[in-house]
């Protein structure tokens, strides 16, 4: 996702005539300063990224969702993943449904990231309670394929059109 992020930041720039790498201002702070003034100006925090639990709700349960066996991430159903998340309340089915911000996935692994039980977990669940913990993390080991090497190798951005 950083991969289509940074491309997709570099085209918009290309597109605005700038030269300004989208990396040299994430790695440098640049971008975040820039949103923590964003978020200021639209009536929120001035110290949100000084002091983010003071403002973001924090679920009450956090557990390692692990694989079955040391290796590598080969491959991800990022679909299964996607209604784990709904399933715990980050998400909705229906327009009508409430969102828990408290919720969801963190740290989750990429393809080639080398996970195992006793490890780097696949990712951290976020929950409200013990059992829609366990359930997500179920699902988590379940969507992803942890093998010998990645079996994915396709780069994060196919062609760039112009």
């Amino acid at each position: 996702m950083l991969d289509v992020t940074l491309a997709l930041s570099q085209q918009l720039l290309r597109l605005k005539g700038l030269d300004a790498s989208p990396l040299e201002a994430l790695e440098s702070g640049a971008a975040a300063e820039h949103f923590a003034r964003m978020v200021a100006a639209l009536g929120g925090p001035t110290d949100l990224l000084e002091r983010p639990d003071e403002y973001l709700p924090k679920a009450p349960v956090t557990i390692e969702a692990h694989g079955e066996r040391d290796g590598v991430v080969a491959a991800v159903d990022v679909r299964a993943i996607g209604l784990a998340i709904i399933d715990l309340g980050g998400g909705r089915r229906r327009e009508d449904e409430a969102i828990d911000h408290a919720v969801g996935l963190t740290e989750v692994s990429a393809p080639g990231e080398r996970v195992g039980p006793h490890g780097r977990p696949l990712a951290l669940v976020h929950a409200r309670d013990e059992d829609s913990a366990k359930r997500a993390a179920d699902q988590i080991s379940a969507a992803f394929r942890v093998g010998d090497r990645v079996l994915d190798e396709n780069p994060a951005v196919l062609e760039v059109m112009t």
